[in-house]
Parts: structure tokens; C-alpha cells; sequence
């Protein structure tokens, strides 16, 4: 698989796992398996390790959609929803950084055009 910025790479193997961990908590907590919620968050996870140009944008913006979705029911509850309320802080500073860092910006650089070219390197 190609790479622009191998430390970019790392970083969003890490915000994938922070993802896939997330789904695994809120399994735990919520006492149900949520299939859709684990595959979207394993979705995401390929698509971050691809580096294709402007997923690290849609990725982010899915992360703080979601954040801010559930902020206010959050805070309001803010007693027995201090963990929710700590994984929407954690989605958001997840988003920051995979829009600002230029490790991860670097290695959003591969075009779409060369998809296929992405897994012969």
C-alpha cells in the first residue's frame, strides 16, 4: 500500500482504533452489539489507511457530526452521560486532527484516479 507520510498513517491507524474501540465500549455499556455502528467505524478505518485525497475531511466531519449531534443531550445528563460526554470530546479532537496535522494531510494525497496503482506499491 502506498504512503505519502508514514507518521500520517500511524496517526490514523490510531484515530481508526480510537473508532472501532469507541463501538466496543458503547457495545459493552449499552449491553447490545450495534453491527451498523462497528461497520461504519471499519469502513472508516479503510478508508483512513487508503490516503486517498479528502477522506481525512469526510472522516472528521462524520466524527464532529455525531459529537455535536449528542453534545446537548450530553451536558443536560452530564451525571450518567460523563463518559459519552468524555467519547464526544475525544470524536472532536479525532476530527481536529485529521484536518490539521500535516503528517495527515500528507498522507492524503494519493488521487482517486490511481486507486488501483494504491495496493501494487
Amino acid at each position: 500500500m502506498k504512503t505519502n507520510n508514514a507518521q500520517g498513517r500511524l496517526i490514523c491507524i490510531a484515530v481508526s482504533g480510537f473508532m472501532l474501540a469507541k463501538c466496543i465500549l458503547n457495545s459493552v455499556i449499552s449491553g447490545g452489539f450495534d453491527a451498523g455502528e462497528f461497520g461504519k467505524a471499519l469502513l472508516c478505518g479503510i478508508f483512513l489507511f487508503t490516503g486517498l485525497e479528502y477522506v481525512n475531511y469526510v472522516v472528521a466531519g462524520l466524527l464532529a457530526f455525531v459529537a455535536l449531534t449528542h453534545f446537548p443531550a450530553n451536558i443536560i445528563h452530564i451525571r450518567s452521560n460523563f463518559i459519552y460526554l468524555l467519547e464526544g470530546v475525544l470524536d472532536i479532537g479525532c476530527a481536529v486532527i485529521l484536518c490539521i496535522l500535516p503528517q495527515v494531510k500528507e498522507h492524503f494525497t494519493n488521487k482517486w484516479s490511481e486507486f488501483k496503482e494504491l495496493f501494487n506499491k
